[in-house]
């Protein structure tokens, strides 16, 4: 994991929402980084519901062997690794169709093995400076510790359950997903900002808490039939 990205190779971030197997947007996104010379930062959720997921994962398997990317671990990842592994999971949310694609990839057994240990060492969040990157959800425990270096490949602590699943009211929206609870946004302290996707919104959405963080969430339906968003962050603004 090449992080923090050395800032005499790199311009700043671009900080890429949930990908779901979008793979020419992601190609998109990954080139337009490569070209203004930013160090791609994906939410994690690469795979599941879009239409070619090897795809994504050879992109993000390049960057990190590049050391010119990495990837925060999100659910479906870490669903994704189970499964892979033999492990009893039920293929929803896209999984069966993120399992049949790899199941005809040329170098499936390459692949496969290359994505069991990406996801097993994936962060489950990051920091830099007043900036905090997870998938799903802050959590306090973030501020005193670094993640478990194997957290895609264990089960849950508290912490890392908030950063890939969230928390949920009980219930469920009208588009069929739980209904999440964001209490943790007021408790972002001042002046730091979260950078978050799992949670689907028609744009990029900025939300301000009481404490006076600020979470911005960048998942915006990429492999559902909307699209995928990414923020660029030069060093000026990471300062």
């Amino acid at each position: 994991m090449s992080w923090p990205p050395d800032r005499q190779r790199f311009a700043g971030l671009r900080v890429v929402g949930d990908v779901h197997g979008e793979a020419e947007a992601f190609a998109a996104a990954v080139a337009g980084a490569e070209a203004l010379g930013l160090f791609v930062l994906q939410l994690g959720d690469l795979t599941d519901h879009g239409p070619d997921s090897p795809s994504v994962l050879r992109a993000m398997l390049r960057l990190l062997g590049a050391g010119s990317g990495m990837f925060m671990l999100g659910n479906h990842d870490h669903r994704l690794r189970r499964a892979l592994t033999g492990r009893g999971v039920a293929p929803t949310h896209g999984l069966t169709a993120t399992l049949a694609q790899l199941s005809v990839a040329p170098d499936r057994d390459a692949l496969t093995a290359a994505t069991i240990a990406a996801i097993a060492t994936a962060p489950a969040w990051a920091g830099l400076r007043a900036h905090r990157f997870i998938h799903a959800a802050w959590h306090p425990a973030m501020e005193h510790g670094l993640p478990p270096p194997d957290a895609g490949a264990r089960r849950t602590t508290p912490a890392v359950a908030r950063a890939i699943y969230g928390e949920v009211t009980g219930r469920t929206n009208p588009d069929g997903f739980p209904e999440r609870r964001h209490d943790w946004i007021d408790l972002l302290p001042r002046g730091i900002t979260a950078y978050v996707g799992h949670e689907r919104r028609d744009v990029p959405t900025s939300w301000p808490g009481a404490a006076g963080g600020v979470a911005h969430f960048l998942d915006t339906g990429a492999g559902k039939g909307g699209f995928l968003s990414w923020r660029d962050l030069p060093w000026e603004e990471i300062a």
